[in-house]
């Protein structure tokens, strides 16, 4: 993208979709708004509920004007949801995801200065393949006791996330991708899954390519995560090691995550609604602001995704104005707050 080209997005004013979400939800979204509103971006937010709250208000989890907001729109910032345990209604993300056709979920694992964790040196991202697979929830009772899940795994999904991920490391520099299978075992199923790696990889001869069977990759990562740099896999192995992977950093509080596909994308927060502290004002707002700091990126203002990281981490950095999980005694506003006034 030239200059002139993103100076024109930059001086645009943005729709985007909001969705509050559950528990500690409304107040992260609001910080973070608040947030991207003090860096400039011109933006005009569309609010809509999911999830519990729209089952109560609707009688639906995924109200149709809150699809079409996202798809005209064609952006979302959204706060956590609550999906049921065992019972009750199907999982909203999951559920949103189809809608869309948000096929590659993103999540960057990035040590933050100033936080305790195992690598602070570590930078990589997780490229999980978001429409099929075990995670599709796609089960049956074949007699009492005895249940099936289906794992549906197709060329095209896996052909396509695969080069989603080829084409995020040629586009911001990475080196590698890894495959993460267990086509040892499931030689048909993660057998296609990599056979349309191999087959995607001979395009993108620059870019090192590799496979790891999964065990052996959990094991690697606890071990030795800096081989690693971009990952990717189908849906349910993409679920359990990006929040391996959040461990490594200091936590589901510091990661971002992206759902991204043709019809749009929608940026979240990966970790849980924590409804145990909902209403206290003391949510670290780190993940949500990391997301939306994707999502102007995917919309052109670089300028302002640069300008609040690079507030947010000398508010790290300073290790002043953090919130309790980190260590600090700042509240949700002062840590926003305090990354406002670093922009100045």
């Amino acid at each position: 993208m030239n200059k002139e080209l993103r100076s024109d997005i930059f001086m645009a004013k943005h729709t985007i979709t909001l969705v509050p979400g559950d528990g500690i939800g409304p107040e992260i979204t609001s910080a973070t708004v608040r947030i991207i509103e003090a860096a400039g971006v011109d933006v005009d937010w569309e609010t809509h509920i999911l999830g519990a709250q729209a089952q109560e208000k609707y009688g639906e989890t995924l109200p149709a004007d809150a699809i079409e907001s996202i798809k005209r729109n064609r952006v979302a910032l959204k706060g956590p949801i609550m999906t049921p345990v065992g019972k009750g209604f199907t999982s909203v993300n999951v559920g949103l995801r189809k809608a869309l056709d948000l096929y590659a979920n993103v999540r960057p694992v990035k040590a933050l200065p100033n936080v305790p964790c195992r690598y602070p040196e570590l930078d990589l991202v997780i490229v999980r393949e978001n429409t099929e697979g075990l995670y599709s929830g796609l089960e049956h009772i074949v007699i009492p006791g005895v249940v099936e899940s289906l794992k549906i795994i197709t060329e095209k999904a896996s052909t396509r996330i695969v080069k989603y991920a080829f084409e995020f490391a040629r586009d911001n520099g990475r080196r590698k991708v890894t495959a993460v299978h267990k086509a040892n075992i499931m030689k048909l199923s993660d057998g296609l899954f990599l056979e349309c790696f191999e087959r995607v990889a001979k395009d993108y001869p620059e870019i090192e390519k590799e496979d790891k069977i999964i065990d052996n990759c959990c094991m690697q990562l606890v071990m030795r995560p800096e081989q690693f740099d971009v990952l990717v896999m189908e849906n349910l192995y993409g679920d359990i090691l990006s929040d391996l992977c959040a461990g490594l950093i200091g936590g589901l509080g510091l990661a971002p995550g992206a759902n991204i596909g043709e019809q749009g994308a929608v940026f979240e927060a990966v970790h849980g609604s924590a409804p145990d502290i909902a209403g206290q004002g003391i949510a670290n707002p780190t993940a949500i602001l990391m997301s939306g700091l994707m999502m102007l990126r995917h919309i052109g203002e670089i300028d302002a995704a640069e300008k609040i990281e690079k507030a947010m981490l000398a508010v790290f950095a300073e290790g002043k104005s953090l919130t309790r999980d980190l260590g600090g005694t700042s509240n949700t506003a002062d840590f926003a707050s305090a990354i406002i006034a670093q922009m100045g």
